[in-house]
């Protein structure tokens, strides 16, 4: 079972203390910061389901840490509880400006914020059909964007992006290993459009082993091949000492036969309306299917771009 990953973010160690011990008591993952600045240096490392934030803090003021995020296409989907002090109006209209999606007054009752905490948590699942495992986006948001950039005739790229070998992965080293393989993948997908991306690119979680990458023609290539890059890097370290030096696990394939298993590797098949007309999205996932099925008949990992034009 995962764990909400929530980050606390105070200057003053007894508030953290308070946080801590009501969260954790209600099964939440809690992750500490003592100013605005550390926090966002943990959030580019992690992927928080939910930020509490104190307003003023030293180094960055939790107003301006929220406005930062919510800039980003990559994070602004976070919700933001901000923490302010009694009678303070001032600091809940500046958090709210900023882009917090809710405010507690200190001092707080426990009930309280753990009512708002999964108030939040649970209007943030509903607007944005988040994926649990990663946070990424899901499916209605990913058809949402594409189907946005074909109305307003821009030039995109989709890459999907798929697994392989993941089942027999799962099978071997057990679904708390997957779901690592699944959000370490995620995390490199977030780092790879921060470094090579646009601020317009857009990461969704599909689902399972599959995501997408919304992007511009020019970005494509460099996306691909940093992802594929990363991802190989990654690879040999989810397998035992054993399974490293042999190069492969012994596994069920989907006959229910046991092989010889190559170790995970990364599909990616790339549609753009760069050189064809795309009218609808259901166009652009039936390429997309067609393009990540011939990718991963290709041994390791691999990328195809559609080439078809009109």
């Amino acid at each position: 079972m995962v764990r909400e990953k929530i980050l606390i973010v105070d200057d003053d160690p007894d508030i953290l203390d308070v946080l801590k011990i009501t969260l954790e008591s209600e099964g939440y993952e809690v992750i500490q910061a003592h100013d605005g600045q550390e926090a966002l240096d943990i959030i580019k490392k992690t992927t928080p389901g939910l930020l509490i934030t104190d307003f003023k803090m030293p180094r960055m003021c939790g107003d301006e840490l929220c406005s930062i995020l919510k800039q980003d296409i990559l994070m602004q989907h976070m919700p933001i509880i901000m923490l302010t002090g009694k009678g303070e109006t001032s600091d809940k209209v500046h958090g709210i400006n900023a882009g917090a999606d809710d405010y507690i007054v200190k001092p707080f009752e426990p009930e309280e914020l753990v009512a708002r905490v999964k108030m939040v948590l649970r209007r943030t699942a509903r607007d944005l059909d988040a994926n649990p495992l990663t946070k990424l986006p899901g499916n209605v948001s990913i058809i949402n964007e594409i189907q946005n950039r074909i109305d307003k005739n821009e030039l995109f790229s989709v890459c999907y992006i798929d697994l392989d070998k993941f089942k027999a992965f799962n099978d071997k080293y057990g679904f708390e290993k997957g779901d690592e393989v699944i959000q370490n993948t995620a995390r490199i997908l977030i780092n790879v459009v921060a470094q090579y991306g646009t601020s317009h690119d857009f990461i969704g979680h599909i689902g399972g082993d599959d995501f997408v990458i919304i992007t511009t023609p020019e970005k494509s290539d460099v996306l691909c091949q940093n992802i594929i890059s990363k991802f190989d890097a990654m690879v040999p370290e989810l397998y035992s000492e054993e399974d490293r030096k042999k190069g492969y696990i012994i596994a069920k394939d989907r006959q229910n036969r046991l092989k010889k298993i190559p170790f995970l590797s990364i599909s990616i098949g790339v549609v753009s309306n760069e050189k064809r007309k795309i009218k609808h999205v259901a166009e652009v996932s039936q390429i997309g299917a067609e393009l990540k099925g011939f990718a991963k008949t290709l041994k390791g990992s691999n990328y195809v771009k559609e080439r078809r034009t009109d």
